[in-house]
């Protein structure tokens, strides 16, 4: 194969995973997340590295690094609906695919710790 052919494939399986993720994972408007905040049963949790989260978080968020998410179904099995938030909302949707994958379906991103700040913010 030639070099040219593995890009090209790359490509499609990259286009692929893309399609796959965005069904996994499909984002929540910004009313709907005030909503879910402003909501005494979700529980929000932030997926960074507890350094990230030790130096700034989201009042009343826990801390479940992503590495831990499949160590911790059992916790989130537990609860009504999660909102998980990371920097930039990479992790927090890879967080989400992960356990709509094990079969918890009232997981949303809340994206990032700056949306969600701006987000309770807004519910004052």
């Amino acid at each position: 194969m030639k070099i040219k052919d593995l890009v090209v494939l790359a490509m499609i399986s990259l286009a692929l995973w893309s399609c796959k993720t965005a069904q996994i994972a499909p984002e929540i408007s910004r009313a709907e997340t005030k909503s879910m905040v402003t909501n005494p049963e979700t529980t929000l949790v932030d997926v960074r590295i507890p350094e990230e989260y030790s130096e700034k978080t989201v009042d009343g968020a826990i801390n479940i690094p992503l590495a831990e998410i499949t160590q911790n179904l059992d916790f989130f099995r537990k609860q009504k609906q999660v909102i998980v938030f990371c920097n930039t909302g990479r992790q927090s949707r890879e967080a989400v695919e992960v356990l709509k994958m094990k079969g918890i379906t009232k997981v949303y991103t809340g994206i990032s710790v700056r949306n969600m700040n701006a987000i309770k913010a807004e519910k004052k």
